[in-house]
């Protein structure tokens, strides 16, 4: 829901052409389409993750014709080209294949669709017609190379109006489309706008019809992502209507098109696409093609130049992949005259309708040697096997040759096989580790060469011995670091208040934090091993390895002394008991007086007294109440009505069921449950309930329990009690949420509660030292894990070191305060627990024992060289928690790099790993190679239900106005969502975590029973449940299975091709009546409505008690205005109350006159002072007491308008809270909080958003507003998760892990999720939706290369850093992405050192150099920190500074937004009247070109990685060619065209062979279109190398983003902010969301500072400089608003370094531009935010 109007939002104020009678050229009409739609909706779009962020695995189309558009588009294919009469269709067929595996092995779910009005972009109609003909012809075979592929499923529709699509699109429900947008305005070809019109046309058509839309063409594949713009579904957007005009010009358009195309084609009929194969074998297919061909070819020399055809295709299947691996072909021009214009575009549209495979440059190379052999006859030149082939297909003819040899006789070149690229050569390098002895290498230089300029090459040799964060050595000082620096009492001080802030902050933290059953923590101590003694260790320890024995004890022998201990403590029990029975008597007799209710409530109170813990009390204090509840039943007016029955039936149930769970009764306590049983109807479970459990002596109660029996015939006094159901149905529809939740749960002495299974087995692993990755829904029991092996670290050693991984600092912060409250060790020299992020550090973070941190921090520890030999090696675990992290786009490949440089064993956490097998296996491999054991543990069941509600909107009149909540009444538009009745959206199965309450099984049932009977076989519950002794209570487990027993039931209906009628009714019976009676329930609300609607809904939680609730919402700005929203609604109804209610303003007046009084009692104060010095103990008359009026302020929120709950947090903490985030907190901000309202995103204050937290939990703020940032593990247990409004990243991962917030376990037994502002569809689509597959990212990257070798060279080869390399280079599969073996991963990083020694980064040795620092530490943006190392090295950016300052600045940070602040936009935005408005803004928008200069450097750069990785893929080719053969087979099919064919040997066949390309890297499919081992550029190389080199872009530092051409623009954001400063500005006309606008430049920000500091160590490492005080380098170890951390405005990056000696001019000056161009930028960063 976009509240703040972004896209909405006019940018510059176009004037639309008004509807008019005049006829619109189709220029005209494609710019007036694009004005009033695609522009805007191009704005709107957003650049995502297609299935990690947005689809994950649900259902999509892909464009048959955008695919097929793509892949005939690709300029290495020879097929359409004017000028070649090529046609290479094997080639085509190798880009088809590779482009649907990249969907494929992406785990993408689609299906390929063709809408035949489509197929003029694919085809070029407009263009020659050799070039239409061509690319039909392609189109044809491609298609029927579609319907070849297994797994592939195509469909074929007319138009978006064909019934069959409507009836798919209904049935199959796309989430979206992906196909190409047709491009931009042009005049290049005569019918490119009408192409485009049509495109675009249809793509409105799509949007507005309820598809989303995502581009294919400029998609981006990296890693396991798909990167492109998505346009999301506008059917509900109240969009300007397209004027007549356009639809005039549409249909112009189409019919100007159709005649072109019917123009160029024999019968004037294109041929459509059949889904079905076409039919016949090929020879017949030639033979229908001759005789068409025969009577449409009627030129001269026609029936040779067919025969020649015929001839070609009859031979294709006799020749080798190689063999038709062919240069182009030069023929005379006569003959290639003929050929473009005449006969091949009618031969292919021919062909089209016949479709058989053909070979263009066969067919050439046929000619060619017929033409040159006029003597030869075609029987030899061809071989007799095609020969007879073609007399078969045509037969009797066979022309002569002759006239056409004499006529087109030519004496041109043979086609001659290109020569080999040279041989590349490596420098030299040598490492013990790594053994590069492959013999597929190249050769070695024997000397050294120059590989860098004499710009900052000093030959430094880097020494990694400082923390990237700031300046202090990573070493101890006994190791060569730095001692303590001595602080002055002022630095001293201020370091004190610091630690005494935020330890202040924790305590208080730690104290709201709660255990899993909802506890207060409790601090464990922890004797230090050195201050213990074994026997001690062995005494206290409670990490027990074995479990509580369960069976019968051993005898044990007891002494004198101990007989009389136990004596003396059963006696003072005893006493104890007799006191306590006393109170409790005394209790009673006082409770006599008072009526059931008042009973009720002093209960209540009296329960929470310390007695009621002791057994036998305790127990007569429950039954006490259970007594009262039934007294209340009984004087209840209304005793005898259902609604009656269920409430009291229920309420009675839960206490017997609690008070039976104590497993400690007394006979008269059981004779009561069992009066209670039987008068309910329970009788039957009175012996499973209580049996065993009878084992206290016996004590009459203290008070009359109810009499429900009749005294002589034992049967209830009370027939109303008695269920009038069976007991089994009974609980399945009441008693769900109060079942017994546990799974197989048994004692365990190592923990203090009973673990399920599942739970032991983790335990196990976790003694034993195995690694495991844990994946357990939330609330189902994972946090113990982690605390359970910080306890076992600390026990085990004072040295040993936990690290705990969480994904954001907001959990950092949390997990540390809950390790202050759940542990204490007093350690000699070093703490228990240290925090270290990249804005902050508590405690020593290499002194610690459990260290917590974000996953780049850890990355960095474990490649830090220095701490390879002194810290690393004393690490026991690591724990990942939400793992499933590894999969995201930005920071993904950290999370892979910690496990494979992991010294230790690994304990992985997540509630949302889909598909997780692919992901556990390579884990397993990794843990193996490591020396550890591994093993996976999974548990599919939550401990709570959720429970799913649709809030209903009524769109037609506006809502009441709000008074207040006392007054406030449930409007009942919650509707609650049946699981099944969402099965409505169309899915054919049910998601495997889709779980159904009890009470939702048996409504399941009873609606089968009745609408599908034959299906409900032995599934009525008290036939499923049947037990003939004793039966128990059901419990969830039980539940599960009948769950699970009814979905088989149903998963057939489901699967049936056609829904029935009567799987159509069952969902329909389980729909709430008021969901169907809504008019449209995927409308989305206004924006009017979706505001004003928000405070009845949390009024309606409200009263229902299903606060405290957490709104999901994902854009920042909507989620303050919300905020804003509510506290604005809540104050003016304040005011109107206060404004009109005669109590308030009596209670002011009241007030006011105590104000007015307050010098006279001020006076007596002092009287009274005066008279206490003269008399103390003398008590004065009047002394001013306490009154309301000293504490009552009218400006706090009256409590019927605040959402507040009533804790022991007090007033005045919060107001002096609030006084301390003034500084850094909005006031409506401050006010939200007072009304128990809070807001949480990364953009807020770290405090405020800490605040908010311990508030929540401390059950102040019962409403916040949030992100995706309270999703991830922050304890903030809710009843109600709300998700307000749609967004792109509410995808299925994003939806699993916030709803988990609701219904925490030891807090709620059921959690509410609410849908607000969301269309039913879309409700459906979520709640059904799969997660996805893991994702990853290719870790092993140049930046890492660089950094281990760093690592191994700084450590001296430490044993752990040697260790983890070699682990590295032994594993089977370096990422779980990847099929990329270790001699693959061996090649590879040899020549990322070859590259990297090029760069002047290493030494022949391996030892990093010069600017090696800034390549490290920007590793987060490679391979653009790649392309500012060549920049620097090549003095690019020296003579950028060199000039005057101005333009210096200016022109630096240009350079550095190419590099490190890119972001897209359209080209379609980009056009003539966008640009010129962008003019009367201060903003650019479009990012202006490199300097030439710089482009030069960086084109060069990329020429030197091309020729460097062009090497790694030989080698890595022939290495494959040797051991497995030259490919063969296409990538996805797996067709097989053999290198050698078995045939007769023919004229022909030995001039291809003598002709054909020799390819080792290159796919010989590629090769079919003439290209050797020569790559033009990186994109190439990746793209067209043999399948099985697996070569992606990952590991190359290719510079292609920054050298070539786009599919989008450059946003000019960063250097328009630089120029102006402003942020409205950048929303306006740059099209970014404010609530993006702080996470863009902060992360620009650091960048500069990284850079900035990165020149200053070299600088000051100059030899001739004597040591300086270096500076904080930026590392994104996550990039959120911690603005307090430069609370004192400091800016340790300023110039403060004066030019060292040594240092050129041209060096110093480039460092100066660069401080004084970050200066500049900050100052503008910190205006915005301050």
């Amino acid at each position: 829901m976009d509240l703040e109007n972004f896209e909405d939002d006019d940018t510059f104020g176009y004037q639309l052409s008004a509807e008019s009678s005049d006829l619109l050229s189709a220029r005209e009409a494609i710019e007036d389409v694009d004005q009033r739609w695609f522009t805007p909706a191009t704005r709107r779009a957003r650049w995502m993750d297609l299935l990690g962020d947005y689809a994950g695995e649900e259902f999509f189309v892909l464009s048959g014709e955008s695919l097929i558009e793509n892949v005939l588009d690709d300029r290495l294919l020879a097929i359409g080209h004017d000028e070649d009469a090529s046609f290479q269709v094997l080639h085509a067929y190798f880009i088809l294949e590779q482009t649907i595996l990249e969907f494929v092995n992406r785990r993408a779910n689609f299906e390929i669709v063709f809408w035949q009005v489509n197929h003029n972009n694919t085809i070029n109609t407009g263009h020659s017609h050799f070039r239409v003909a061509s690319r039909h012809l392609a189109r044809s075979l491609l298609f029927e190379h579609l319907l070849k592929l297994d797994g592939v499923v195509v469909h074929t529709f007319h138009d978006l109006d064909d019934p069959s699509w409507l009836q798919f699109q209904s049935t199959r429900r796309p989430m979206f489309v992906l196909a190409n947008d047709g491009g931009v305005v042009s005049d290049d070809d005569k019918f490119q706008n009408e192409r485009l019109l049509l495109q675009r046309l249809f793509l409105y058509q799509l949007v507005h019809g309820g598809l989303a839309i995502a581009l294919l063409d400029g998609a981006e594949f990296r890693d396991t992502k798909i990167l492109t713009f998505v346009y999301h579904s506008e059917a509900y957007r109240h969009n300007p209507q397209l004027p007549k005009s356009m639809k005039l010009a549409a249909d112009r358009a189409k019919f100007a098109l159709d005649d072109e195309l019917a123009t160029c084609m024999p019968h004037g009929k294109l041929a459509s696409p059949s889904p079905f194969p076409p039919s016949g074998s090929v020879r017949s297919r030639m033979a229908e093609f001759a005789r068409d061909a025969a009577q449409s070819l009627q030129f001269e020399f026609s029936r040779e130049l067919l025969y020649l055809f015929l001839l070609h295709a009859a031979l294709l299947p006799e020749l080798s992949l190689a063999e038709r691996a062919q240069p182009a072909q030069t023929l005379s021009p006569a003959i290639m005259t003929t050929l473009l214009n005449l006969f091949l575009p009618q031969v292919f549209f021919l062909v089209s309708r016949v479709p058989f495979e053909i070979d263009g440059r066969i067919f050439l190379a046929l000619i060619s040697t017929v033409v040159t052999n006029p003597s030869t006859t075609v029987s030899d030149i061809v071989g007799s096997s095609a020969f007879e082939e073609v007399g078969a297909a045509w037969p009797h003819v066979i022309p002569d040759f002759s006239g056409f040899c004499q006529r087109f006789a030519h004496r041109g070149k043979r086609a001659r096989k290109p020569s080999a690229p040279p041989a590349y050569k490596l420098l030299p390098f040598s490492h013990p580790v790594f053994g590069f002895h492959s013999a597929f290498l190249p050769a070695t230089f024997d000397e050294e060469t120059e590989v860098s300029s004499s710009h900052l090459n000093f030959g430094i040799h880097y020494s990694d011995t400082t923390h990237w964060h700031n300046s202090k050595s990573i070493l101890p000082s006994h190791l060569g670091g730095e001692d303590h620096k001595v602080l002055t009492e002022c630095q001293r001080q201020r370091q004190n208040r610091s630690n005494q802030r935020f330890m202040t902050t924790l305590q208080k933290s730690a104290a709201t934090l709660t255990g899993a059953l909802g506890t207060t923590l409790q601090q464990i101590t922890i004797i230090s091993a050195q201050k213990s003694s074994k026997a001690d260790r062995k005494v206290k320890a409670p990490l027990n390895r074995e479990p509580r024995p369960t069976g019968k004890k051993a005898k044990t022998i007891v002494n004198s002394t101990q007989r009389l201990r136990e004596k003396i403590k059963q006696d003072k029990a005893a006493s104890q008991e007799d006191e306590s029975f006393k109170w409790w008597k005394g209790e009673i007799d006082n409770m006599a007086r008072l009526n059931t209710i008042q009973k009720v409530e002093k209960m209540q109170s009296i329960s929470r007294n310390k007695r009621s813990e002791e057994p036998v009390l305790g127990l007569e204090m429950r039954c006490f109440s259970l007594h009262l509840l039934l007294r209340q039943w009984i004087e209840s007016p209304e005793s005898e009505s259902s609604v009656m029955r269920d409430r009291f039936t229920l309420a009675v149930m839960k206490d017997v069921k609690a008070i039976c769970d104590l497993k400690s009764l007394t006979p008269t306590a059981a004779d009561a449950i069992k009066a209670v049983l039987v008068s309910l109807g329970f009788a039957d479970y009175s012996a499973g309930l209580i049996s065993n459990s009878v084992n206290l002596p016996d004590r009459s109660f203290t008070f009359a329990f109810e009499q429900l029996l009749k005294s002589s015939s034992k049967k209830p006094r009370y027939n109303f009690m008695h269920i009038t159901e069976h007991p089994v149905e009974w609980q399945l529809r009441l008693f769900g949420e109060f079942m017994d939740r546990s799974m197989d749960s048994a004692p365990d002495s190592r923990v203090t509660f009973k673990p399920d299974a599942w739970q032991r087995g983790v335990l196990d692993c976790i003694d034993d030292n195995f690694s495991v990755l844990v994946i357990a829904p939330t609330s189902a029991g994972k946090t113990f894990i982690s605390y359970y092996s910080m306890e076992k670290i600390l026990r085990d050693s004072d040295d040993g070191i936990l690290v705990y991984i969480a994904p954001t600092k907001a959990l950092v912060t949390q997990v540390a305060a809950e390790i202050y409250a759940r542990f204490n060790k007093s350690l000699t020299g070093k703490s228990l627990w240290a925090i270290h992020t990249r804005d902050y550090r508590v405690n020593d973070p290499l002194k610690c024992q459990i260290l917590v941190t974000v996953p780049e921090i850890l990355a960095t520890l474990l490649l830090s060289p220095p701490l390879a030999r002194v810290w690393t090696p004393r690490l026991k675990t690591i724990i990942l928690d939400e793992i499933h992290s590894i999969g995201q786009q930005e920071g993904g490949a950290v999370w892979e790099q910690i496990l494979l440089l992991a010294p230790c064993n690994v304990i992985g956490l997540s509630a949302t790993v889909g598909s997780p097998e692919n992901f556990s296996e390579w884990l397993g491999t990794v843990q193996n190679a490591h020396g550890f054991r591994y093993k996976v543990i999974q548990h599919p069941h939550r401990y709570s239900h959720l429970r799913k509600f649709f809030y209903v909107m009524d769109e037609k009149s506006h809502p009441p106005s709000f008074t207040s909540l006392t007054s406030h009444q449930d409007t009942q538009r919650s509707v609650f969502l049946h699981p099944i009745s969402l099965l409505s959206f169309g899915t054919r199965s049910i998601p495997a975590d889709l779980a159904l309450e009890a009470s939702d099984t048996l409504s399941l049932y009873r609606t089968l029973a009745e609408h599908a009977p034959s299906s409900c076989g032995d599934l009525a519950p008290q036939a499923f449940f049947s037990v003939t002794h004793n039966p128990t209570l059901l419990a969830q487990k039980n539940v599960i299975a009948y769950e699970n027993a009814l979905k088989r039931a149903l998963v057939p209906l489901l699967e049936m091709s056609k829904v029935s009628d009567g799987t159509r009714s069952i969902v329909r019976h389980l729909q709430d009546p008021k969901v169907l009676s809504l008019r449209d329930a995927n409308a989305p609300p206004s924006r009017e409505s979706f505001r004003e609607n928000l405070i009845f809904l949390l009024s309606d939680l409200h009263v229902r008690g299903e606060l405290p609730a957490i709104l999901f919402n994902f854009d920042r700005m909507d989620c303050e205005i919300l905020a804003q929203d509510l506290v604005a609604t809540l104050a003016e109804a304040e005011r109107v109350w206060r404004g009109a209610d005669p109590k308030w303003k009596a209670k002011i007046q009241q007030w006011q006159q105590w104000i007015g009084r307050a010098k006279e009692r001020e006076r007596a104060t002092a009287r009274a002072a005066k008279q206490r010095e003269n008399d103390d103990d003398l008590e004065v008359r009047g002394e001013s007491q306490h009154s309301w009026e000293s504490s009552f302020d009218p400006k706090e929120p009256s409590a019927q308008f605040s959402f507040a709950g009533t804790t022991a947090y007090s007033k005045s903490e919060l107001a002096e809270q609030i006084k301390d985030l003034r500084r850094w907190t909005p006031d409506w901000a401050l006010a939200a909080l007072q009304r128990g309202v809070g807001v949480h995103h990364a953009g807020m204050n770290k405090k405020y958003r800490s605040l908010v937290e311990s508030l929540f939990r401390q059950g102040w703020i019962r409403v916040v507003i949030a992100t995706g940032t309270l999703a991830l593990g922050i304890n903030a247990p809710a009843k109600t998760t709300v998700f307000c409004g749609d967004s792109p990243y509410l995808t299925a991962l994003m939806y699993r892990q916030c709803s988990g917030r609701a219904g925490r376990r030891g807090f709620d037994l059921l959690g509410n999720v609410v849908f607000y502002g969301l269309p039913m569809e879309r409700v459906q689509r979520l709640v059904l939706s799969k997660l996805p597959a893991l994702g990853g990212n290719f870790p092993l990257t140049s930046t890492l290369c660089l950094r281990l070798l760093n690592l191994l060279s700084g450590s001296d080869d430490a044993e752990v850093a040697v260790a983890a390399v070699k682990s590295i280079l032994e594993l089977p599969r370096v990422s779980f992405i990847s099929d990329i073996g270790r001699d693959q991963i061996l090649h590879q990083m040899r020549f990322c050192i070859e590259y990297l020694r090029r760069a002047g980064l290493l030494d022949k040795d391996g030892k990093p150099m010069d600017l090696f620092s800034m390549a490290a530490h920007l590793y987060y943006h490679e391979p653009s920190n790649f392309g500012l190392v060549a920049l620097l090295k090549s003095g690019a950016l020296h003579r950028i500074c060199a000039q005057d300052p101005i333009t210096a600045k200016k022109d630096y940070i240009l350079v550095m937004a190419h590099l490190f602040g890119r972001r897209y936009l359209s080209r379609v935005w980009a056009n003539e009247k966008n640009l010129a408005a962008a003019k009367e803004s201060p903003s650019m928008v479009v990012l202006p070109d490199l300097p030439k200069s710089v482009r030069k450097v960086l084109v060069d750069h990329n020429k030197k990685i091309l020729k460097t990785f062009t090497g790694y893929a030989l080698a890595c080719g022939a290495q494959l060619e040797a051991e497995g053969g030259k490919e063969s087979h296409l990538p996805m099919s797996k067709m097989v065209y053999p290198h050698v064919q078995q045939s007769d040997q023919s004229l022909l066949r030995n001039r291809l062979a003598e002709s054909a390309i020799q390819v080792v890297a290159r796919s010989p499919f590629v090769a079919n279109s003439g290209h050797t081992d020569a790559f033009k550029s990186v994109e190439e190389l990746c793209q067209s190398t043999r399948s099985d080199l697996h070569l992606t872009g990952n590991p190359i530092p290719s510079l292609k983003h920054l050298t070539s051409k786009s599919s989008h623009l450059l946003n000019a954001y960063i250097l328009d902010f630089y120029i102006h400063g402003q942020v409205s500005t950048l929303s306006k006309a740059n099209g970014i969301r404010q609530g993006e606008v702080w996470y863009l430049l902060q992360d620009f920000s650091l960048s500069l500072k990284t850079i900035q500091t990165s020149l200053r160590k070299l600088l000051v490492a100059v030899p001739v400089n004597t040591e300086l005080e270096t500076t904080e380098t930026h590392d994104p170890a996550e990039v959120e608003g911690d603005d307090e951390s430069e609370e004192d405005g400091s800016d340790e990056n300023c110039a403060d370094l004066k030019r060292p000696p040594g240092v050129k001019e041209e060096d110093w000056r480039l460092y100066v531009v660069a401080t004084e161009a970050l200066q500049e930028f900050d100052e503008k960063f910190r205006a915005m935010w301050a």
